[in-house]
């Protein structure tokens, strides 16, 4: 889901919360859950960009202290099969966590330089999504760093761009996995979780 072209608002009569996309706004419909008439709200306009990686960087930062209690998320082996489009974390104290995963892109860390997983000749095309959400969202608001397949940047930029994939692409958590000297920037979904016995 697009998180950025939906709008979240509660039904006045049943109180579920009812996701519509932007299109919609300002006009009546019937909500999805108790079938009764509502009003969508009229959209406003969203936060600059500045503002959106700041809110998705505390975001990220609040999921990952998250994961981190509940299966130790910071301590855990990880492996990707792009086959398959999952992530599978070990954790200490055997348990595993497997979530559906996006490549971001990735970063190397000798020259310094980012390269999207929207046009990575390293990343299946089907784990590219997130990154192209991104992207998307580049074009639309004209921030070159967005839509330019490679860059200098930092570290630091390369996790604000997984924490603005994480938010555009409602995803559950982002990771950064080393391999070598690249760093692997990923978002993850909904978070299964095994013990070994």
């Amino acid at each position: 889901m697009d998180a950025e072209n939906k709008l979240r608002f509660r039904c006045p009569h049943c109180q579920k919360t009812v996701v519509v996309d932007r299109a919609h706004a300002g006009k009546r419909g019937k909500c999805p859950g108790c079938g009764k008439p509502l009003q969508v709200p009229a959209d406003e306009p969203g936060p600059d960009f500045e503002t959106l990686v700041a809110q998705s960087m505390e975001e990220l930062r609040l999921k990952t202290a998250a994961h981190d209690k509940t299966w130790h998320l910071g301590q855990a082996d990880w492996d990707v099969d792009q086959g398959t489009g999952l992530i599978v974390f070990r954790a200490p104290g055997g348990i595993t966590a497997t979530c559906l995963v996006q490549i971001v892109g990735t970063y190397n860390t000798a020259d310094g330089t980012w390269l999207w997983g929207w046009d990575h000749p390293s990343v299946e095309p089907a784990l590219q999504k997130h990154a192209a959400l991104v992207r998307e969202f580049g074009k639309r608001h004209g921030v070159q760093k967005l839509t330019t397949r490679k860059i200098e940047c930092s570290e630091d930029d390369a996790w604000e761009f997984t924490a603005l994939a994480c938010k555009l692409g409602d995803a559950q958590g982002g990771y950064r996995g080393p391999m070598d000297e690249t760093l692997i920037f990923m978002t993850f979904g909904k978070v299964t979780l095994s013990k070994s016995k």
